[in-house]
């Protein structure tokens, strides 16, 4: 299949456009203007790092004993592509995209306050440790996917659940931004944020759709059916969940603040690809429509327990991706159908409790293992070599102070960008 490997070039290409620039230009935007280059190198620095990281001993951890039954996969088994085929270079090269984009999400929760050099510790420890085994025991036939066969067909536990919960971990170990909540801290250039959305919505085509699995027996012709039949119902199913999830957040606006805001929209996009990730091979077209609508509502909703709560994670990544990817992980016991690729009734299809109780323990497992092992890495980065920046650095800016540089130049006594 010529083809399908041209495809998986392309859908590559697409995730990883995610993170840099799609997500880079999302957060940024929604941060202050002195915070914002800061902002976007996280994404940036993360991609480098969880490149190389991937390459060297990443493939090897997640993919490198498939169907061992193991919590963790060995590391050194095909480190540095050692023994790997070069027909498997797409498959790892498409994965490697995923594990940069999540641990470039969870910087929006720490955004405009640590240092950068913290975070390019926490980056490679982390990816090691949270991400590479979650991706084993979902995706690479770890000890998980022994005992609880849940429905993940691109991370709604792997990346999304497995960010969410990291991202909040962070957001209490390194404490609230000066000033948070009383001073207001909006986004400083939506369009920027805008533009990042669309750019995600994009890329997510090559997130879902190129993330099909062919059975290792299948025929050239067996594997051409499916892909015609999975590759439009996974596309169409992102795209309904999405439009669903943006115009569930922008009604809930309306009904909560009486204003549709440009945030809501760029945020209702996000949810709804975050709910539709786990879930898009599962689900009819009804279900993916429920799933996107439930993900809107309920995380912008999500979005102020943090003020009710007194946690400051600055970009929203626990109410949009841990509440998100919850979202449609559970449901898929819900609305999973066997009508989908995935092959599996759920409750509503007369399947019963098995799929929920499958999607339940998936997700249980990745909060737990996430939770605690972030714990400890966010803790040893806080008693060493510390997160935050000085009090007066977050006040002045960021972007000078970690970078020696600032966003936009100001012409002097004018006020006016130069």
């Amino acid at each position: 299949m010529d083809g399908y490997y041209a495809f998986m070039l392309v859908a590559t290409a697409l995730v990883l456009m995610m993170t840099v620039p799609a997500l880079a230009l999302f957060y940024g935007g929604m941060t202050r203007s002195k915070s914002v280059l800061n902002m976007m190198m996280m994404s940036f620095g993360a991609f480098g790092i969880a490149t190389l990281v991937f390459v060297l001993w990443g493939w090897s951890e997640g993919w490198g004993n498939l169907g061992n039954g193991d919590l963790i996969s060995n590391p050194f088994t095909l480190f540095g592509l050692k023994d790997v085929e070069w027909s498997s270079y797409i498959g790892m090269a498409f994965q490697l995209t995923f594990a940069a984009i999540t641990a470039a999400l969870i910087s929006g929760a720490v955004a405009d306050r640590v240092k950068f050099s913290s975070w390019m510790v926490f980056v490679p420890v982390w990816l090691t440790l949270c991400y590479l085994p979650i991706a084993h025991n979902v995706w690479g036939g770890g000890w998980l996917s022994e005992h609880w066969v849940a429905q993940d067909y691109a991370g709604g536990t792997v990346v999304h659940i497995n960010a969410g919960v990291a991202g909040l971990v962070l957001a209490l170990v390194v404490g609230k931004r000066v000033g948070w909540p009383k001073e207001p801290m909006r986004p400083h250039n939506l369009t920027l944020t805008m533009i990042g959305a669309g750019l995600l919505w994009f890329g997510w085509y090559g997130f879902n759709v190129g993330s099909i699995v062919f059975p290792a027996d299948a025929s050239e012709a067996d594997m051409t059916k499916q892909f015609m039949s999975e590759t439009g119902v996974t596309f169409v199913n992102t795209t309904v969940a999405t439009a669903a999830a943006m115009l569930a957040w922008l009604l809930a606006e309306r009904v909560l603040h009486g204003k549709a805001s440009a945030l809501g929209a760029a945020s209702g996009i996000v949810a709804g690809l975050v709910a539709i990730t786990p879930s898009c091979g599962a689900v009819n077209t009804y279900g993916a429509i429920i799933i996107g609508a439930v993900a809107g509502a309920l995380c912008a909703l999500a979005v102020g327990l943090k003020y009710k709560l007194g946690f400051d994670d600055s970009l929203d990544v626990v109410g949009v991706h841990l509440v998100g990817g919850l979202v449609g992980t559970l449901l898929i016991g819900f609305l999973s159908t066997s009508s989908a690729p995935g092959g599996v009734d759920g409750l509503f299809y007369g399947g019963g409790l098995t799929s929920l109780g499958h999607q339940v323990m998936a997700a249980l497992f990745t909060i737990v293992w996430t939770g605690v092992l972030t714990t400890v890495i966010a803790l040893a980065i806080r008693f060493t070599i510390g997160w935050r920046t000085t009090d007066e650095a977050e006040v002045e800016g960021i972007d000078s102070d970690q970078h020696g540089e600032t966003a936009y130049e100001i012409a002097a006594g004018t006020g006016v960008l130069s």
